[in-house]
């Protein structure tokens, strides 16, 4: 019998993160193998509102409300809304195909078969830029266009008999200032932003997530092709408490990846796999010296400013995930050589302990079947808070608004 996955749908947000990880599991090296997640999460939601790891351009926040305000014009039933948005959006991926701009093209490759749809991936990205006034789910706004349909047109009948006091304004369900789609959408359209396109998610982005890096981002930078935010060249200009959000992401991911590297270490010398174990020997070789070279901003990391605003953004840590993290933070900042950390005891107890405290019976170090089905890159990958998408949406607004068109 298959494995599933199934949760209460209590929040729109649980929802999305719970598509998000499920999402992940398909890429090995990116997983939260050690149960990092809901600081990594506390820290890209506080950078960079609105986004997710999966989002890939930044017009799917126009795309999603255009094929919507589109059906609610028609007046797309309930009943009929989720099949006939969806083949809009399938026939968007053809359109985008043609374009010529396929980078981010959301199903290039699964076409007709795609299963999770831009408007899911970027539905909580459209109510946090204030994009969507709607405040639920996506399958509640479907079952609800009915009865928004019905009141909409009572409200008007009043208005016309002249009661429009007797019926209360019925809510829009996506901002009214939204810029219109192009002719022939969504047969015909580009990943492309128009000036006017851009300038409307910049002002979104200001208006809602304004105190936000991103916004900063979009309002004082120009388009970059950097790794890490942290390595963004105008990182001296960010203002102070920005700046001091971004180095506490860099230090706590930049520690870390050690035990990442380390917990896949003792997977290759347990699995007998001796390229995986020359691999990773050297990769954490690369990362002791990356440490020695910060060691002194490493020296006075505040750590407890750093788990304040971990908690500020309201993020359930567990506290076992808090004294894992600490003491691997103390193991590589308590003055030892970390280059001997590939070999300490204590280092690899901490992760042997931390894994089968997270699986249990499925922790590869404890069980062979488990072992077995390691691809040779488990949650490998350095934290980067969803900087490759937030990059890439980045640079479209930035660009979008220097266009003449």
């Amino acid at each position: 019998m298959p494995s599933t996955f199934g949760w209460v749908d209590f929040a729109e947000q649980d929802r999305q993160r719970m598509a998000d990880v499920i999402h992940l599991f398909r890429e090995q090296d990116t997983r939260d193998e050690l149960g990092l997640g809901s600081v990594r999460d506390a820290f890209a939601n506080l950078l960079f509102p609105g986004t997710s790891t999966i989002q890939t351009r930044a017009k799917y926040m126009l795309f999603v409300p255009w094929i919507y305000l589109r059906h609610e014009k028609r007046q797309t039933s309930s009943m009929d809304i989720a099949r006939r948005a969806r083949r809009d959006e399938l026939d968007l991926i053809e359109g985008l195909l043609d374009s010529g701009d396929t980078e981010g093209v959301i199903g290039k490759d699964a076409r007709r078969k795609l299963q999770r749809l831009p408007s899911n991936i970027y539905w909580l990205g459209t109510r946090t830029w204030g994009i969507r006034l709607f405040h639920g789910s996506q399958p509640q706004y479907h079952r609800y266009l009915d009865v928004f349909y019905r009141r909409r047109k009572q409200y008007r009948q009043r208005k016309s008999d002249g009661e429009e006091s007797l019926a209360p304004r019925i809510g829009e369900n996506w901002d009214p200032g939204l810029s219109k789609p192009p002719a022939g959408f969504p047969r015909q359209a580009s990943l492309a932003l128009a000036k006017r396109e851009a300038e409307y998610l910049h002002d979104r982005i200001m208006t809602n997530c304004g105190q936000s890096l991103l916004a900063f981002l979009v309002d004082r930078t120009a388009p970059t092709e950097v790794s890490f935010v942290w390595r963004h060249p105008e990182m001296a200009r960010f203002p102070q408490r920005l700046r001091t959000q971004v180095e506490h992401a860099r230090n706590f991911s930049e520690v870390m990846h050690g035990a990442a590297l380390l917990y896949n270490l003792m997977l290759g010398e347990k699995s007998n796999r001796q390229d995986e174990v020359t691999k990773y020997r050297g990769s954490l070789v690369k990362w002791s010296e990356n440490i020695q070279s910060r060691q002194a901003a490493l020296a006075g990391w505040d750590l407890e400013g750093f788990w304040r605003t971990v908690v500020s953004e309201g993020a359930k840590v567990p506290v076992r995930t808090c004294h894992f993290a600490d003491r691997w933070i103390s193991l590589v900042l308590e003055g030892r050589d970390v280059a001997t950390l590939a070999t300490d005891e204590m280092a690899r107890s901490l992760l042997y302990d931390r894994e089968v405290a997270l699986k249990r019976n499925r922790a590869r170090l404890e069980n062979q079947r488990a072992l077995e089905l390691w691809s040779g890159a488990a949650g490998a990958s350095q934290l980067n808070y969803r900087w490759s998408a937030v990059q890439a949406i980045t640079n479209d607004i930035l660009l979008g608004m220097e266009n003449n068109a």
